[in-house]
């Protein structure tokens, strides 16, 4: 309950701070929302990723980050798409969904040897930090084209409740991985399932806090923005981290699921005429995800 509360009043000052930021910087919201937004909501895997390095079993990371890639669509966007239909306003939109549409299938080609070594992880970097220079490009092309705001506008304010929503959501999404690591465990559920099921669950949750208040305060793009953005930030970055840290084996047959869910998920959420995605996507993702987490949990091997 505590988590619930922290990433609840986390999502309404980090989604408040954003669009404040977007207002000051002149850039569009999708923007904020893909960077910005994506990358604060991710900082739950981040740390996962690095402490999973560290501790010398990085595998945990990949399950974390896959399996998170298909909760922040087939559960998070699924269930604010259930209850109300979204709206892509900005161009960029199709853009980001085609780079996320790449990412388990670049995944599948680096990692097809059944290794990550530190030459994937650099390739998967390249491609981070060469779509984010696209991104940023567009947002500079975008302000240059916004007449100065006649009020002046400072980031102080926004900057703070950012700052501030963030440390709300990173407390509550804490809460929440503890709470599911004890039910998992009391469950005796194997190491890959309580990573692929309950972490990548529970790391999502600033991701669902931050798309549900977006979509209350009618920022469409904000929400998918931060869905689309975690997605690439989660596996281009992150995954990589942990992969630069210590370098391991992969075992394909346990990632193929997470990765053909993975380009499912996102194929269901191209945005239609006009950028809208209707209710029935929500309803269709949510049943989805319902036979990942079926396929998924009957992987599992309880330890004795």
């Amino acid at each position: 309950m505590v988590g619930v509360l922290l990433a609840w009043f986390g999502g309404e000052w980090f989604v408040k701070g954003g669009v404040g930021i977007a207002h000051w910087a002149r850039w569009p919201k999708a923007v904020v929302g893909v960077t910005v937004a994506a990358f604060g909501t991710s900082s739950p895997e981040l740390m996962v990723a690095v402490n999973a390095a560290l501790d010398g079993v990085p595998e945990m990371s990949l399950g974390d980050v896959l399996g998170s890639n298909v909760v922040n669509i087939a559960l998070v966007l699924a269930v604010v798409l259930a209850a109300s239909s979204m709206k892509a306003e900005d161009d960029g939109v199709r853009r980001d969904w085609l780079v996320a549409l790449l990412v388990p299938v670049l995944v599948y080609g680096l990692l097809s040897d059944g290794w990550f070594s530190r030459l994937d992880a650099a390739i998967m970097m390249a491609c981070f930090f060469a779509w984010l220079l696209v991104v940023i490009l567009h947002a500079r092309a975008h302000a240059k084209k916004q007449a100065p705001h006649a009020q002046r506008v400072t980031p102080y304010k926004p900057g703070f409740h950012l700052l501030a929503g963030l440390c709300l959501l990173i407390g509550g999404a804490h809460f929440v991985i503890e709470g599911g690591k004890g039910v998992a465990t009391a469950l005796g559920w194997s190491p890959f399932i309580v990573g692929a099921v309950v972490v990548a669950a529970a790391t999502s949750t600033p991701e669902l806090a931050t798309t549900l208040i977006s979509r209350l305060r009618g920022h469409h793009d904000v929400g998918l923005g931060n869905i689309l953005g975690s997605n690439i930030f989660n596996v281009f970055f992150i995954a990589a981290i942990a992969a630069l840290i210590q370098p391991y084996a992969v075992k394909l047959p346990e990632i193929l699921p997470s990765l053909a869910f993975g380009v499912l998920t996102v194929l269901l959420i191209l945005p239609g005429r006009g950028g809208h995605l209707g209710r029935w996507r929500g309803v269709l993702l949510i049943t989805i995800y319902g036979a990942y987490l079926l396929l998924t949990l009957n992987q599992n091997h309880p330890h004795p």
